[in-house]
């Protein structure tokens, strides 16, 4: 059914693009310094903060991209999702604690202030800003893809530009995030992710009922999907279509490399009292497995429909999460969910390009001893600057939302991980151990990523991604061997030295 026929899907999608306005628009109104464009004014809540902690990883990536994985290679895809059940735990008892009382004693808006701060080293801070700058590029396409497919879906663009579609679909979301981003930084996206977290939560327990009811139950789908042509009794092996290194790559990255991600760090810094983060594990863990629902039920009811007929096969697997949508349930409710993904994909894009923009304004000039005279101005054209480039990245990238979001993830997580998890924990840490760290992180993701998907270079070696190995858990563990290794060479004969306020924030 073409989606003009469903005007309440369209006209939730409109409402709900209107509040993003209003919503922007009030958060221009209170963004008055570089403090309130970055770190909100360090003055949001527990509970807000801890729904855009859950927001800032849960967007495009798992409502458009998961589904989408599930749809290609069966029930490994869960191994991403696994993590969930402890990951919140960890990241805030292993960083967040550290990252927002240095918050209180330092003039901090981005992670490569701590690793400054921590480190005392302009190499250091700089190579972390070259991260933050790359993983955002890729991290905020896969926002920018997710919601071009959902422009695509919602208002049929493809009617109009044919196989232009995408890309048009993209310029319009990427005006969208240009302009809410440039007028309310953090402040616009923290409060949006208030309202997304609420809306998806609740969202998502409705369509894993709705998921089951198309699918007649999951006895019924896991039976229609081993008697297919199509998919087979492998679509539903824990291992699935894939080798178990590919597997057991995408629970390291996703458990371990969640340490490292600084669109979900970059939350703690706002939080307006550090002690309310004992309470920010339940919270984030709770929603977050709420919103997997989504994940599973579509990622098993799509093709449960295909194999029974009820559904044509996807040309693209990312549509998915869409062709359900607007098929199989209530037209207000796909109204509400598509309104959540699009609320999603806007706070966390809006998170990415201002992490991004401040690593362009104040972090790398900082690396090289210059500041930037008018922070606030320049960190709003640096957005637009950020914004194009990842659009067009995306758009070349020609894969699946989730293995861009995966290999975004990935880089965040081998070039920032080590240095901040054990960093801020270990003392002994030294300055050239974390540049070496970040520097192999970032540089040995970007080749074996380069590798595995370039087709110029014929004569150029495959990497291990070929045999089932993960470019992003090799270069992770790359990351972390060598961060061990420098340490324990260069600090044999002297530990390394500490300012006083920061030691003391590790000490507690």
């Amino acid at each position: 059914m073409p989606i003009l026929a469903k005007p309440e899907i369209i006209w939730t999608a409109l409402i709900y693009l209107s509040l993003v306005v209003v919503i922007g628009v009030w958060a221009a109104r209170r963004t008055r310094s570089a403090k309130d464009f970055f770190i909100a004014g360090q003055g949001i809540g527990l509970l807000v903060t801890a729904l855009a902690t859950m927001s800032a990883a849960f967007s495009g990536f798992v409502f458009i991209g998961g589904p989408g994985l599930t749809y290609r290679m069966g029930l490994a895809s869960l191994f991403i999702c696994i993590p969930v059940s402890f990951t919140a735990g960890l990241l805030c008892w292993v960083v967040a604690k550290r990252l927002r009382l240095l918050a209180g004693v330092r003039e901090i808006y981005t992670v490569p202030d701590v690793v400054y701060c921590r480190y005392r080293s302009r190499m250091a801070s700089g190579l972390a800003a070259a991260a933050v700058i790359v993983g955002t590029v890729g991290y905020l396409g896969a926002q920018l893809k997710a919601l071009g497919i959902l422009i695509e879906s919602i208002f049929g663009t493809r009617e109009i530009f044919g196989e232009w579609s995408l890309a048009m679909a993209m310029l319009i979301g990427l005006i969208i995030v240009v302009f809410y981003a440039t007028a309310g930084g953090m402040v616009a996206g923290v409060y949006t992710d208030l309202f997304q977290g609420a809306l998806m939560v609740g969202a998502a327990i409705a369509v894993f009922y709705y998921a089951l009811e198309a699918g007649g139950g999951l006895q019924q789908m896991a039976q229609s999907i081993i008697e297919s042509d199509h998919f087979g009794p492998g679509h539903l092996d824990p291992l699935g279509a894939i080798p178990i290194f590919t597997a057991m790559g995408f629970f390291l990255v996703f458990a371990v490399g969640n340490l490292g991600q600084p669109h979900m760090l970059h939350k703690f810094f706002m939080l307006d009292d550090p002690r309310k983060l004992k309470w920010m594990p339940l919270i984030v863990g709770v929603t977050q497995t709420l919103c997997v629902l989504i994940w599973l039920g579509i990622g098993l009811a799509v093709p449960s429909l295909v194999a029974g007929g009820k559904l044509a096969p996807l040309a693209n697997p990312d549509e998915a999460s869409p062709q359900f949508l607007l098929h199989f349930t209530p037209e207000i409710l796909a109204g509400i969910v598509f309104a959540g993904i699009l609320a999603a994909i806007m706070s966390t894009a809006d998170s990415f390009v201002n992490i991004g923009s401040a690593a362009i304004v104040r972090d790398l000039p900082k690396a090289f001893g210059r500041k930037v005279a008018d922070e606030l101005f320049w960190g709003r054209i640096a957005v637009v600057g950020i914004a194009v480039s990842a659009a067009v990245f995306a758009y070349l990238y020609g894969d699946l939302i989730a293995l861009l979001g995966t290999f975004a993830f990935g880089t965040f997580g081998a070039a920032l991980g080590p240095a901040l998890a054990i960093g801020l924990n270990w003392r002994r840490v030294t300055a050239a151990a974390a540049s070496a760290s970040i520097a192999t992180g970032l540089i040995v993701n970007l080749v074996l990523e380069f590798l595995a998907k370039q087709t110029y270079f014929e004569a150029l070696p495959k990497p291990p991604f070929q045999t089932g190995v993960l470019p992003t858990a090799v270069s992770l563990a790359a990351s972390f061997t060598v961060l061990f290794a420098v340490t324990w060479w260069t600090s044999r004969n002297q530990e390394p030295e500490i300012d006083e306020d920061v030691q003391l924030v590790m000490d507690l």
